[in-house]
């Protein structure tokens, strides 16, 4: 098994733990550092749906706050007819903490595969470089 397949069947199989009691849309991130170490997250509704929380920043987060700061992938799963992609707000936090270049593999449960990197995701994203 090649380590990409792995971080798909990662991704695939983590959000199974999604807290998804309103939307029924569980999602799933496998974020993968520059040293190799493994980061998990999955989406978190809340009656309050600006609360919620999705797989990949919930990744992000877990990462960050674990001290680590250099990615080098992303996958993000779902049970999707096409391969899920992240919404925009997670779009933005990518960008903060991932080089544009940064692979990116976006999967549906039967394992259709879409790559794309962080900077096709967001095109002429909004950085510090604006401040």
């Amino acid at each position: 098994m090649s380590e990409k397949s792995e971080w798909i069947e990662i991704a695939q199989k983590v959000y199974e733990k999604a807290y998804v009691p309103y939307s029924h849309f569980p999602v799933g991130a496998c974020l993968v550092t520059e040293g190799g170490e493994i980061y998990t997250g999955v989406n978190i509704e809340n009656a309050s749906y600006g609360l919620s929380n999705c797989a990949e920043r919930t990744a992000i987060f877990k990462a960050v706050s674990e001290g680590e700061h250099n990615f080098k992938h992303i996958v993000v799963a779902a049970n999707t007819d096409d391969p899920v992609s992240p919404c925009g707000a997670c779009r933005q936090v990518l960008v903060e903490f991932c080089e544009p270049s940064m692979g990116v593999t976006l999967v549906n449960r039967k394992g259709d595969i879409k790559e794309t990197t962080i900077g096709e995701l967001l095109p002429y994203s909004f950085t510090e470089k604006q401040l």
